[in-house]
């Protein structure tokens, strides 16, 4: 039988106007890598990533430049932003005054007991919600002494502590994250703390790595709990442009049937009877179709003895042969096509298809 995630249902929190929990789709997010003082760049790499997808954008927050800057940035841009902090809680005041629809912060480095008190009222009288985001690389002495290193039942009960905190200065608006570069712990942290609490859960890998390898730790570490039903929002963390954790995070939403945004394209592996470059025209095709945000199921396979049969399930799809190919829909073939004009054709269908 396919596979159907029931999710578990959490409290719906808002940062800004997209919903996080309860029965809201899971929620996609980045964070810029500009320096946020850079006005100009950030705001450019916010509206880059909110044209690919991008729900909620993080910015750090290192200074009170910072803080300046990210009043300007909130004014240029639509999208939800939250302030990242640590150490300092007058940043994150500052930010919350500059507009921030949320915080990402540790209460466990930002200050005293007094300055939480500050940062958690400032919150409440803007109705921005707090992610407490706890890393398996910064749990403290004490934490990792009791439970011998950072194990999942260290996140979780740093974690449970700073959530403790909050609550008893009657803050609820709160969502969690527990990040491990360890897909293993990311995972067991997750269904440990997914047991006791009802807050929305934000997922991710930290420090993932590269193209291939951050894709793969976080299609395995943030695909394993979302078909769990674990997750109500997350970021893929890649070290490259933040617009490709975008669309690694929607392709691991397709996959499991959560969510869609884009064209889907199949394309075969190649092998000994490809006789074009299969390569170079999926790669033109897939820049083509880019802006698209309907999900027609494109194929583009390198047989026509077999391609149509094995991708019969696309809405439209190309396969090529020597000097020509054959462009189908569905399965059933439809018209023999130069070589040299298959991407043409196929990416005017796939318009026509999505019109």
């Amino acid at each position: 039988m396919p596979l159907s995630v029931e999710r578990k249902k959490t409290r719906q929190i808002h940062v800004g106007d997209i919903p996080i929990g309860g029965n809201a789709p899971v929620a996609v997010q980045s964070m810029t890598n500009t320096d946020t003082r850079d006005v100009s760049a950030t705001v450019h790499q916010i509206e880059q990533l909110s044209n690919a997808g991008c729900e909620i954008v993080r910015l750090a927050i290192p200074d009170e430049e910072a803080v300046t800057a990210f009043r300007e940035i909130k004014k240029k841009v639509t999208t939800p932003l939250i302030a990242d902090i640590h150490f300092d809680h007058r940043l994150a005041l500052g930010a919350l005054s500059a507009g921030a629809d949320g915080l990402r912060i540790n209460p466990g480095n930002i200050g005293s007991r007094r300055a939480v008190e500050k940062v958690v009222n400032a919150a409440s009288d803007v109705e921005a919600p707090i992610r407490i985001g706890v890393n398996a690389g910064s749990l403290h002495k004490e934490i990792l002494s009791k439970y011998g290193g950072p194990t999942p039942e260290a996140m979780v009960a740093s974690a449970m502590e700073h959530v403790q905190i909050l609550e008893s200065l009657d803050f609820d608006l709160i969502k969690i994250s527990l990040k491990s570069s360890n897909v293993i712990n990311t995972i067991n942290a997750y269904e440990l703390l997914s047991q006791e609490v009802d807050y929305p859960l934000h997922l991710g890998v930290t420090e993932a790595g590269t193209l291939i390898s951050g894709t793969v730790k976080s299609a395995i570490g943030i695909g394993y709990l979302l078909a769990e039903g674990i997750g109500d929002t997350f970021r893929v963390s890649l070290t490259r442009d933040p617009v490709e954790e975008i669309k690694v995070a929607y392709e691991i939403l397709r996959s499991l049937d959560l969510r869609s945004r884009g064209p889907e394209i199949i394309s075969c592996p190649t092998c000994g009877r490809c006789e074009i470059d299969l390569f170079s025209l999926v790669e033109e095709v897939e820049r083509a179709v880019s802006d698209i945000k309907a999900s027609p199921k494109i194929a583009i396979m390198g047989c026509v003895v077999n391609g149509p049969g094995e991708a019969k399930e696309a809405d439209v799809g190309v396969a090529g042969g020597r000097g020509q190919g054959i462009l189908f829909r569905k399965g059933e073939i439809i018209k023999k096509i130069p070589e040299d004009q298959l991407a043409e054709v196929l990416i005017s269908e796939v318009r026509r298809l999505v019109a």
